[in-house]
């Protein structure tokens, strides 16, 4: 029964032209404000070179740096820099995944394990990462390795921490009923361990993916004659500074062609999740 002092707006129908219209308005919208606040920004550093007279030396115009990009695009060297690192980058990353997932696993099932192993990661996680660098290039040498040995070890701790906390996460409850119905281990694990962890594990690979990409620019920065961490370093040497903003925005969007590649897995694995892209959620 309602009060007659007090009034509602009248609810939507499902088939509403306004509120599907409105629903389509906050998916769209991210695709005009994200190009629309980039050509801002520009349009301020170009407004700030025109302003202060500041020296194209210290740094270039946009003009200059998208000159230098397209340049970049046209070297095969160029190229051959990109896919060393894409390499290095990833062979770290699938090596961290197997580490990370696996341990952490185990970490989150025994927990003798994680008393006893806990002391050493807390430690690994505050010693910099970036510290191991030039020790690893000692060890490993110049090559590829030391690349990929750096990509993987920024990569794991937060794959690592993700997946125990995904796996602690689960409803203890679940799995009593699936143990009540006869289930295997295999089975619980297949059915409900992994599926409601991946979530978590899938946040960490985003952030691992994009960890992994600095640790191999960071190893071709300090030693190495190939990748784009290389290629950085030769632009400055030579002071090319819209050289050095060519080859940043090239790292850049290389990692966000990562970090979007990751997002497409979630969106195939866990479309059931909060966390995946609203137009795949099934509801």
């Amino acid at each position: 029964m309602t009060d007659k002092g007090l009034t509602s707006a009248p609810l939507s129908p499902p088939g509403d032209p306004a509120r599907a219209a409105r629903r389509d308005l906050k998916v769209y919208l991210p695709w005009i404000t994200t190009p629309a606040l980039c050509l801002l920004l520009v349009a301020a550093w170009w407004a700030y070179i025109d302003v202060s007279g500041i020296s194209a030396f210290i740094l270039p115009t946009p003009e200059s740096v998208w000159h230098a990009w397209i340049g970049l695009l046209q070297s095969k060297r160029a190229w051959i820099d990109t896919v060393m690192t894409i390499y290095a980058t990833l062979l770290g990353f699938l090596w961290a995944m197997a580490a990370g997932v696996g341990l952490g696993v185990l970490i989150a099932r025994v927990r003798w394990l994680e008393q006893t192993l806990n002391p050493f990661i807390v430690a690994s996680q505050v010693l910099p990462k970036v510290a191991l660098v030039p020790l690893f290039v000692v060890w490993f040498g110049f090559g590829v390795t030391s690349k990929v040995l750096i990509a993987a070890t920024l990569a794991f701790f937060p794959i690592l921490t993700n997946t125990v906390l995904g796996v602690k996460s689960i409803d203890r409850r679940h799995g009593d009923v699936m143990v009540s119905l006869n289930a295997t281990r295999w089975q619980v694990f297949r059915k409900l361990e992994l599926p409601s962890s991946l979530p978590y594990i899938i946040s960490g690979m985003e952030v691992g993916i994009v960890l992994a990409l600095i640790g191999a620019i960071v190893g071709e920065y300090v030693g190495g004659d190939l990748g784009l961490g290389h290629l950085l370093v030769a632009r400055m040497n030579a002071f090319e500074t819209d050289g050095l903003f060519a080859v940043m925005i090239h790292m850049t969007i290389l990692g966000s062609l990562f970090y979007f590649a990751i997002s497409l897995l979630r969106r195939a694995l866990i479309p059931w999740h909060e966390s995946a892209p609203r137009g795949t959620r099934n509801v």
